[in-house]
């Protein structure tokens, strides 16, 4: 992923030629706990065997984190960049013969499987509202998406991997309580006409500032969508319990 990760650079860089005086720097750090909701496989989406990462095999909670960095210009444009990597453990044994990409497993045999889903993400928002108690939001999310599906067993090993672009949409939605505390609902998403494939990306959140340089939160994060094509079909829900802390300068 070095190409990915020049791009980033490049763009975080060039930021800092931007020319305003009203520019205020931030990083945001989130981590916390990623649970499993359905996780569904099949690879061929034509041929391939439909299996499930967490109701045929037993798929392993586990810690996340992101990190994202950017920059508001003036009082209504919001840049930034975002890293998103995760990754889900999975293994059991399937009564069925399964043909996963360019393998065949046999039943009865422990499997191993691995689920990865990074997400590398350009956003520019525009703050349609800014007032005392609401601000709203409205942008564009350029993505990149980095995944993997991998099964192992027999002696074997098969794995498909996906790096591709998705378009979304970003939204930003934060009431504001008192002066500190606020409720926060953010997130990216967007859904093929033909129906073939989608995504969504979604955060709830309490948020409270600690000073002017420092914010905290808590909350739940929803990530769901997937594909249905020729080449595979594969459409999980994850869902999210997180803590996260912003620094602004």
């Amino acid at each position: 992923m070095s190409k990915i990760t020049s791009i980033l650079l490049i763009f975080l860089v060039g930021l800092f030629f931007i020319g305003t005086v009203d520019a205020q720097w931030f990083i945001d750090v989130e981590s916390g706990y990623v649970f499993n909701g359905y996780n569904d496989v099949q690879i061929p989406g034509d041929t391939g065997t439909r299996f499930s990462l967490t109701e045929d095999l037993k798929a392993e909670s586990s810690f996340f984190y992101r990190l994202r960095m950017g920059v508001l210009l003036g009082e209504r444009h919001t840049i930034s960049a975002l890293y998103a990597p995760l990754s889900i453990q999975a293994s059991g044994t399937l009564n069925k013969l399964v043909l996963f990409f360019e393998e065949e497993f046999p039943p009865g045999v422990p499997l191993e499987g691995k689920y990865t889903f990074n997400s590398y993400r350009l956003t520019y928002r525009y703050a349609l509202k800014n007032s005392k108690n609401w601000r709203i939001g409205l942008g564009f999310t350029a993505k990149i998406r980095d995944a993997a599906v991998k099964l192992e067993g027999d002696g074997k090993t098969s794995e498909k991997t996906n790096v591709g672009f998705v378009p979304l949409l970003n939204f930003l939605f934060e009431y504001k309580v008192t002066d500190k505390a606020s409720i926060l609902l953010k997130g990216d998403a967007l859904a093929s006409p033909g129906g073939q494939g989608r995504a969504e990306d979604v955060l709830l959140a309490v948020q409270y500032r600690l000073n002017d340089k420092i914010q905290i939160r808590a909350g739940y994060r929803i990530l769901e969508g997937g594909a249905d094509v020729q080449e595979v079909y594969n459409f999980a829900l994850l869902h999210f319990l997180t803590l996260g802390l912003k620094l602004t300068f």
